[in-house]
């Protein structure tokens, strides 16, 4: 948090943060709780004699999150007004120059949509048999790449509006280490299988093939080069700090199968119900990913890498 700079707040009778992507775990919580310890530690340092500001905290995801959930589980010290903010962080979300920090992890990579050539039956990156660009032909990774490139330019300009200047921007995404493909990924491998438990449903009769070919999942892992010319086309930000950092949930070794597959079905059962309309056979696709996975674990085993989710730190110039 050095770099956050609380001189120009000293006029300041309110500081607003923002969560972008908040979601309704307990982490979502922890890590604001985190950031303002530390934003009160530097002001009270730098003005020991001041009146502390209020703080105001704003929860934003898209309005399908449970934002009862969330706030029946509102940390009761009341450190902090919170505000429930619901839509998508792809365009606005609140007045000019308001918000001096915000912070999103594990939220940017996922698209505003899935890129309409996938399902175009004309384009070369018509996505037959699978449901994400892992190994698949380039038409369909340049696809899920401009999509990226499209959202995050929206993403950009719209907190450039929104964040006072010399505002700080954290964001934590999956991402990739530059030249590499997304199959040597963990969740790379994962996706793959996840397409073949489709694909043998759809032959098995309990779901059709059309359902498979109209579902894509709408993740795109970014590198840091990658990254860094969309933060530099767009001109609002300077970058802090960018790097790839180990992921949390220990896929750098040996993991348990069915604590990733629920994590994986945390994320994403949304996706498939909203799809697939039947709990049933959404039930049965993550029984069978679990049960795939257990015994490809090798595959998963041979991606294990470091350093595969992407930090980055911003300020609004």
């Amino acid at each position: 948090m050095n770099i956050f700079d609380v001189k120009h707040l000293s006029l300041t009778s309110r500081i607003c943060l923002a969560d972008l992507g908040c979601a309704v775990g307990p982490n979502t919580f922890m890590s604001m709780q985190n950031i303002l310890e530390c934003i009160k530690k530097k002001y009270h340092f730098q003005f020991p004699d001041a009146k502390p500001p209020d703080f105001m905290v704003f929860f934003n995801d898209l309005p399908s999150n449970d934002f009862n959930t969330l706030f029946n589980s509102l940390p009761l010290d009341g450190c902090y007004f919170a505000v429930g903010v619901p839509g998508s962080f792809h365009g606005r979300l609140f007045p000019e120059s308001s918000i001096h920090l915000f912070h999103s992890v594990s939220s940017l990579h996922w698209l505003s949509r899935v890129p309409r050539e996938i399902f175009d039956e004309s384009s070369r990156a018509r996505n037959r048999g699978r449901i994400h660009y892992t190994n698949a032909p380039a038409e369909v990774m340049n696809a899920y790449k401009a999509q990226f490139g499209r959202d995050m330019e929206e993403f950009l300009s719209a907190r450039a509006k929104e964040i006072v200047l010399g505002g700080i921007m954290f964001i934590t995404m999956a991402g990739i280490p530059d030249e590499m493909v997304h199959s040597q990924l963990p969740a790379g491998v994962m996706y793959d299988i996840l397409g073949r438990c489709l694909m043998e449903m759809a032959k098995e009769g309990v779901i059709t093939e059309d359902q498979v070919d109209s579902f894509n999942l709408p993740i795109y892992a970014a590198s840091c080069e990658e990254m860094t010319e969309l933060i530099q086309r767009n001109g609002s930000f300077a970058i802090k700090a960018m790097e790839l950092i180990n992921p949390s949930l220990g896929m750098t070794g040996p993991t348990n199968i069915q604590e990733w597959t629920n994590h994986v079905r945390a994320a994403m059962e949304g996706l498939f119900i909203a799809h697939f309309r039947a709990r049933s056979v959404v039930d049965e696709i993550f029984d069978r990913l679990g049960k795939k996975l257990e015994e490809d674990a090798h595959l998963v085993e041979a991606s294990y890498r470091e350093k595969i989710v992407l930090f980055a730190i911003l300020r609004r110039i």
